[in-house]
């Protein structure tokens, strides 16, 4: 369990690692006056391209990864888990990892789609891995 959880708690720390990068960048802007707060006080984009890097990052993480929590968990609790979800979870982890570094840096859109793109393939791949396990248990003989 402990093997299935660990990139769990990595992708987490990259959700709280960026919302804290976030908030400095967005607190930085308004010390620095590069936007004020009236300009964004209805969420308009006013905010400097860093901000918007770092937010749009930072957004990203609600999107994919919830489906990878999910398979996570039900990987778990049906305890269909183990290999090869485990690797294929830190493959997961690993393209998101890359995916924000893209995304926060240079911001290539090329580059960034092939980190979306593999994270996005793993993800499948261990759904469709639970749903064979799940299912080809179901009809299995009691």
């Amino acid at each position: 369990m402990r093997d299935m959880l660990a990139p769990v708690f990595v992708q987490i720390a990259l959700t709280f690692v960026l919302m804290f990068a976030l908030a400095g960048s967005r607190f930085g802007a308004l010390r620095r006056r590069e936007v004020r707060v009236s300009d964004i006080a209805l969420g308009q984009s006013a905010w400097p391209t860093r901000s918007t890097q770092i937010g749009n990052a930072f957004q990203n993480q609600f999107e994919l990864p919830l489906l990878f929590y999910l398979v996570v968990a039900l990987a778990l609790f049906t305890g269909t888990g183990g290999w090869p979800f485990v690797p294929l979870a830190w493959g997961f982890v690993v393209a998101r990892l890359a995916h924000a570094a893209i995304h926060t840096t240079s911001n290539v859109v090329s580059i960034r789609f092939y980190a979306y793109l593999a994270g996005a393939l793993i993800l499948i791949a261990m759904w469709v891995l639970l749903a064979v396990r799940v299912l080809g248990a179901a009809g299995a003989p009691a």
